[in-house]
């Protein structure tokens, strides 16, 4: 059973810089993606930034540039890095993956695309 566990999320002001990971367990699949989406009140779930085991990566328009994504394939560990937070960024982080892909294939950054979930990490960034 694959289980997806956030970890990192917090309180932040503007301009700082919070690091996500997401641990990966009962996976057992050698070609797949993991990603990060985030939800807003009042807002649908919109994907951030995912990355496959090849290496290949996408972000979204609105972090491209302060967030950077990496994938520890040894230890099926996702880490969001985001740097110059904006108040916009507050929102539920979620750590997503997706398995049995083609041979170095990169989803839609979008949350149909994906079918493990984890339960989330809370962001703040206060103004």
């Amino acid at each position: 059973q694959v289980q997806l566990v956030e970890s990192g999320g917090g309180s932040v002001q503007s301009g700082g810089s919070l690091r996500l990971s997401c641990a990966a367990s009962g996976f057992t699949f050698n070609r797949y993606a993991m990603g990060w989406f985030r939800q807003a009140p009042g807002k649908g779930r919109e994907g951030v930034a995912h990355i496959n085991t090849f290496g290949s990566f996408q972000f979204a328009d609105s972090v491209n540039g302060r967030f950077t994504i990496s994938l520890d394939n040894a230890k099926n560990t996702l880490y969001l890095q985001m740097n110059s937070l904006k108040p916009e960024d507050t929102a539920m982080y979620f750590c997503a993956a997706t398995a049995r892909l083609a041979y170095n294939y990169l989803p839609p950054l979008n949350a149909v695309a994906y079918n493990y979930w984890g339960q989330g990490t809370q962001v703040t960034v206060s103004s």
